[in-house]
């Protein structure tokens, strides 16, 4: 069984149409699969739909939609939440310590980051999906 961990950018193809939706739709279609998602990606998918609400790109009546899409993908155990422990904002911390001067990564996205290899250490991901494709495999290599 493929498991995935989703972060917010590449979550957020499922629900409104951006390049890269058709990759999101295929791994969601496969069977067998299992998909993880942080805590943080709950708060960013609902903030997500509130922004294209407010700039105008959806309405009021989408924007209720796409947010019971999501509810309805949590409910249904198409998406498994995973909390976030004091250990991954420490790793998040450490991420940016180890790669922030040479490379763009910002809090968040360290934090998501630091989620995914605390599930691959326990043996519980695989593939991470980001808005970037196509999606990395998380090496068993420390960070």
């Amino acid at each position: 069984m493929a498991t995935y961990f989703f972060d917010s950018s590449a979550l957020a193809k499922r629900y409104h149409p951006e390049e890269g939706s058709a990759k999101v739709a295929a791994i969601f279609g496969e069977q067998g699969r299992r998909i993880i998602i942080s805590h943080l990606t709950v708060i960013e998918i609902r903030s997500m739909i509130a922004g294209k609400f407010r700039s105008g790109v959806l309405s009021g009546a989408e924007a209720n939609d796409l947010t019971g899409r999501f509810k309805a993908d949590i409910a249904s155990g198409a998406l498994d939440i995973f909390a976030i422990a004091v250990f991954d904002y420490r790793r998040a911390e450490d991420l940016i310590a180890k790669h922030g001067f040479q490379h763009r990564l910002r809090s968040l996205d360290a934090l998501q980051l630091g989620v995914a290899l605390d599930l691959r250490d326990q043996g519980l991901g695989e593939t991470i999906v980001r808005r970037t494709w196509p999606c990395a495999r998380l090496r068993s290599a420390k960070a």
